[in-house]
C-alpha cells in the first residue's frame, strides 16, 4: 500500500491549487490522476477568471451579480468568502508567473461577461485555462508534491465511517493498488459525458462525484445544467469572451434578436436566458441550417487575432469559416454543471475525512446558474481552502488501519467485467444512448412527461449496463475497461440528476420546465440534497443562506 497524508484526485485547477495548499502547510501530500495533469480539462477554459479589480467594480458588486446569476439559489455566506478573496489569489497567480493579458497602462485586462455589471473578468487572450494550469503545474513540480499520473480511481477506502484512502488502478499495467491517507481532497471535475454533445473533454465523466455519492457524501443541485450559447456543430466551446468583446449574435433575418429576450444585456445576458434565447429562435424557424450566427466581422482583424486567436483557429479548422469575414454558426452545448458533492466553504463534506473542491464540489456559489468567469476562480479560491483545512484535519488524525482485503473487492468486480461474455450490447451503444436521451428530456426545456421518460431508460440502460461486457480481456492500457468503469459512474449521476429534476416543481435559472414555468420561492427557494441507497437515490432538503440580498424578479 502506498500511503500519504494527503491524497488529492484529479489534477485540474482546483486539484493541483488544492496540492500545493496544503503542501505550502508542510504535510505530504500526492495527486493522483487518470491523465497528465496539463491534459486535465481545465485547460479549454478559454474566456477568464473574474476578480473585482477595476476602479469602480467591488466585491460586493460582484456577490451580487453571482447571487443574481445564481437565480437567488446560491448560498449568500459562500459567495460573499468567494467575492472578497478573489482579488489576492488573482495577484498570486500573477506572481506565480501567469501572464495574463494587459492594458495600455500595465494593469490586468479585464473584458466583459455575461451577467456582470462591470467587466471583471481577467484573461489570457483566449486560453486562459491552459496558461493557469501549466503556472500551477510549474508550481507543483517546485513543491516537489507527488503526481501519479494514468492513474484511475476505482473507490473510496472507508473505514469506522471516515475516508482513509482510495483505491486505484494503474492504466499501463492494470494493477490496482490501495493508497492510503488521512485525508482525500476530490477535484474530479465535471460530467459533462453524461450528455452528448457536450462542450467537456471526453474524460469529464464525473468520477470523483461518483465515488463520493457511493461512499456516503452527498449531491446537492445535480438538476442545475447549464448549456453554454455558443458552441461548434460538434460541442467545441466558443468562449463567452466572443462576446465579452462585442461579438452580435444574429438569427436568419439577420437581427440582434436578443433585444426581445434581455433588451438591457443583450448578448451578455446571463448563459441561460442566452442559450434559451437561442433555441426559441432555432425552433421557431429563425435559424440557420439549425444554428445561430455569431457575428465578430466589426471588431476587425486586429483584435480578433489579438484578443480571440484560438476562436479564430477553431472556426477554421471546425466550421470552415474565418470569423475575420463571415459570421460563425454555433449553437447551445451541455457545458457546466452547477451541482455537485455537498462540501462547507473548506471543502468539507459530509463523509470525514473527505473534501472536495471544483466543479465536482457544490459549496454553493453558483445556484441554479453560473456566470461565466467564475468557475475558474472556484478552482482556485476554494481548492486553496479545501487544501489549507484537509492539512489542518491530518494534523490531529493517525494512520489507518486499512484492511489487507480492501484491494480484492475492486479485484472482484473487474474480474467479473472481463470474465463477462462479449454480446451484441456494447458500453459504446449504451453511453450514446444515455447521453442523447439526457439531452433530450433534461436538457434546455423540460417536462414531467420527458423527465419520467428519461428515469425509465435510465433503468434500462443500468440494467443492461450490469450485463454489457468488454471485447479487450487484457489488463494493459485497457481503454475499453477505463470506459465500462466510467460509464458505471457517468449512469449513476444521471440517475440523480434526472429524479432531482424531475422532483423540483418550478423553473430557476438553468431548469427550465415548461409545465412549471414560474420560479417558486415560496416552495423552492432550497437546495435538493440526493444520497445514495441500495435501492436508488433518496432526496432532501437543505436551505439557502440569505446574507443581505433577498430574491427578487432576475431580469436583464
Amino acid at each position: 500500500m502506498l500511503s500519504h497524508d494527503v491524497l488529492v484526485i484529479g489534477a485540474g485547477l482546483a486539484g493541483m491549487r488544492a496540492a500545493l495548499e496544503a503542501r505550502r502547510k508542510g504535510v505530504d501530500v500526492a495527486v493522483l490522476s487518470k491523465v497528465h495533469p496539463v491534459r486535465s480539462h481545465s485547460t479549454q477554459a478559454q474566456g477568464g477568471i473574474n476578480a473585482a479589480l477595476g476602479e469602480d467594480d467591488s466585491w460586493e458588486k460582484h456577490a451580487f451579480d453571482t447571487v443574481k446569476g445564481s437565480d437567488y439559489l446560491g448560498d449568500q455566506d459562500s459567495i460573499e468568502i468567494f467575492c472578497k478573496e478573489a482579488p489576492g489569489d488573482i495577484i498570486e497567480l500573477e506572481r506565480m508567473g501567469t501572464v495574463f493579458s494587459r492594458r495600455d497602462d500595465g494593469r490586468i485586462a479585464q473584458r466583459p461577461f455575461g451577467g456582470a455589471a462591470f467587466p471583471r473578468t481577467c484573461y489570457v487572450a483566449d486560453i486562459t485555462g491552459q496558461v493557469l494550469l501549466h503556472v500551477l503545474h510549474e508550481q507543483l513540480l517546485e513543491a516537489g508534491v507527488r503526481v501519479y499520473e494514468e492513474w484511475f480511481a476505482t473507490s473510496l477506502i472507508i473505514e469506522d465511517g471516515a475516508c482513509h484512502g482510495a483505491l486505484a488502478m494503474e492504466i499501463r499495467s492494470g494493477q490496482l493498488e490501495a493508497f492510503g491517507a488521512k485525508a482525500v481532497i476530490m477535484a474530479t471535475g465535471g460530467l459533462g459525458r453524461v450528455y452528448e454533445p457536450s462542450t467537456n473533454s471526453l474524460i469529464s465523466t464525473g468520477d470523483g462525484q461518483a465515488l463520493a455519492y457511493r461512499a456516503g457524501a452527498a449531491l446537492m443541485d445535480t438538476e442545475f445544467v447549464q448549456f453554454h450559447p455558443t458552441a461548434l456543430r460538434n460541442g467545441i466551446l466558443v468562449t463567452e469572451g466572443a462576446r465579452g468583446e462585442g461579438g452580435y449574435l444574429l438569427n436568419s433575418t439577420g437581427g440582434r434578436f436578443m433585444e426581445k429576450y434581455a433588451p438591457k444585456m443583450m448578448e451578455l445576458a446571463s448563459r441561460d436566458v442566452v442559450s434559451r434565447a437561442e433555441q426559441t429562435e432555432i425552433d421557431e424557424g429563425r435559424g440557420v441550417d439549425g444554428f445561430i450566427l455569431l457575428d465578430l466581422r466589426h471588431l476587425g482583424r486586429e483584435k480578433i487575432l489579438e484578443r480571440l486567436p484560438q476562436i479564430h483557429e477553431l472556426a477554421m479548422d471546425i466550421a470552415g469559416v474565418d470569423a475575420i469575414d463571415e459570421p460563425i454558426p454555433i449553437r447551445p452545448s451541455m457545458h457546466y454543471v452547477m451541482g455537485g458533492i455537498k462540501t462547507d466553504v473548506n471543502g468539507v463534506t459530509l463523509l470525514p475525512g473527505l473534501y472536495a473542491a471544483g466543479e465536482c464540489a457544490c459549496v454553493t456559489v453558483h445556484g441554479a446558474n453560473r456566470l461565466g468567469g467564475n468557475s475558474l476562480l472556484e478552482t482556485v479560491v476554494f481548492g486553496r481552502r479545501a487544501g489549507a483545512a484537509a492539512a489542518e484535519y491530518v494534523s490531529g488524525v493517525a494512520p489507518a488501519n486499512v484492511s489487507a482485503t480492501v484491494v480484492s473487492r475492486d479485484q472482484e468486480m473487474i474480474k467479473a467485467i472481463l470474465d463477462r461474455s462479449d454480446g451484441a450490447d456494447s458500453v459504446a451503444s449504451i453511453r450514446m444512448e444515455m447521453g442523447q436521451t439526457m439531452n433530450r428530456y433534461v436538457g434546455m426545456f423540460r417536462n414531467e412527461e420527458g423527465l419520467q421518460t428519461v428515469v425509465a431508460k435510465l433503468a434500462e440502460l443500468k440494467e443492461r449496463y450490469q450485463r454489457v461486457g468488454v471485447q479487450d480481456r487484457g489488463r494493459v492500457f485497457n481503454t475499453s475497461l477505463l470506459f465500462h468503469l466510467e460509464l458505471g459512474n457517468m449512469l449513476d449521476l444521471a440517475q440523480a440528476m434526472a429524479l432531482a429534476a424531475g422532483h423540483r416543481k418550478e423553473s430557476r435559472g438553468a431548469q427550465f420546465r415548461r409545465d412549471f414555468p414560474q420560479r417558486d420561492d415560496e416552495n423552492w427557494l432550497k437546495h435538493i440534497v440526493v444520497r445514495y441507497t441500495p435501492e436508488g437515490p433518496s432526496l432532501d432538503y437543505s436551505p439557502v443562506s440569505i446574507t443581505r440580498w433577498q430574491p427578487e424578479r432576475r431580469v436583464y
